[in-house]
C-alpha cells in the first residue's frame, strides 16, 4: 500500500506509530478531528498503518484487540460485581424481614396463650353450683377441685393441698389456726367467696385458686414457691 495524503481528508484517523510499532488512532479506531488547514502537515508527519511492515500491522492489531478485550472484560466483572452486591443486599434485607415476622408471630401466639390462659382461670365454675351436701369424701373434692382448677393447674394445686391439709376441707392447724384445704390464715378469708367456707370444699378450692393466682400468677407459681419455703 502506499501513503496517502490528501487535503480535507480526516487523517485523525489514521494511526501513528512509533519506531517499535505503537499506534495512536486508526489502530485504536478512536475518531479524532482536525482542521483542513492543518491536515496536511499532520498527513505528512504521520505513519500509517499501510507504512508499516505487514507483521507488525498484525501485531498493533493484536495489540488493539487484546487492550479492547481487556477494558470489556474489565467493565462486565464491575458489572458482575455490583449485581453480586445488589443480590446480597436485597437477601439480607429479605432476611431480616423473614426474622422479624418470625418473632413478631411467636410473641404473638405466646401472648394468645397467656390471654386464654388468663381466661381460663377467670371461667372457672362458681362454688354456688355445686350441690351443698353433709360431708365430702376426699374423690368428691378433688372431682370439685378439677371442675373448678384449669386443667393444666390442677396439678401444681393439687400438690400444695395434698401438703397443706391431705384433702380434709375440715382440717385445722393446732398451733395457727389456718383451716380448710388450703389452710387460709385466718379460715374467715374465705367468706370474701362464700359464708360457707367452713364447711364447703368448692368454696374453699375457689377461694385458693384466686389466692395463689393473685400472689404468684398462677398454682404452678405457688407451687414453685411451695418447693423452696415449705409454705406459700
Amino acid at each position: 500500500m502506499s501513503r496517502i495524503s490528501v487535503r480535507g481528508f480526516a487523517v485523525a484517523s489514521a494511526t501513528a506509530v512509533t519506531t517499535v510499532g505503537a499506534v495512536v488512532g486508526v489502530a485504536s479506531g478512536a475518531p479524532q478531528t482536525a482542521s483542513n488547514d492543518n491536515v496536511e502537515a499532520t498527513a505528512a508527519d504521520t505513519t500509517l498503518l499501510a507504512d508499516i511492515p505487514a507483521g507488525q500491522q498484525a501485531q498493533v492489531q493484536t495489540a488493539s484487540l487484546t487492550q479492547q478485550a481487556d477494558a470489556q472484560s474489565a467493565q462486565a466483572s464491575a458489572a458482575a460485581k455490583k449485581s453480586a452486591e445488589e443480590s446480597a443486599r436485597l437477601q439480607a434485607a429479605k432476611d431480616a424481614k423473614s426474622k422479624k415476622d418470625s418473632a413478631d408471630q411467636k410473641a404473638k401466639e405466646a401472648k394468645d396463650r397467656e390471654q386464654e390462659q388468663v381466661a381460663s382461670r377467670s371461667a372457672t365454675r362458681d362454688p354456688s353450683s355445686f350441690p351443698v351436701q353433709s360431708s365430702y369424701s376426699v374423690d368428691e373434692v378433688k372431682a370439685i377441685a378439677r371442675q373448678i382448677v384449669p386443667a393444666d393447674q390442677f396439678q401444681c394445686f393439687s400438690n400444695i393441698v395434698n401438703n397443706e391439709s391431705t384433702w380434709n376441707y375440715l382440717a385445722v392447724n393446732s398451733s395457727s389456726g389456718a383451716y380448710g384445704l388450703v389452710q387460709a390464715l385466718p379460715g374467715s378469708k374465705m367468706s370474701s367467696v362464700g359464708s360457707d367456707w367452713r364447711t364447703n370444699p368448692a368454696t374453699q378450692i375457689k377461694w385458693g385458686l384466686n389466692y395463689m393466682n393473685d400472689s404468684y400468677h398462677s398454682p404452678c407459681g405457688a407451687w414453685s414457691f411451695w418447693q423452696a419455703n415449705s409454705w406459700y
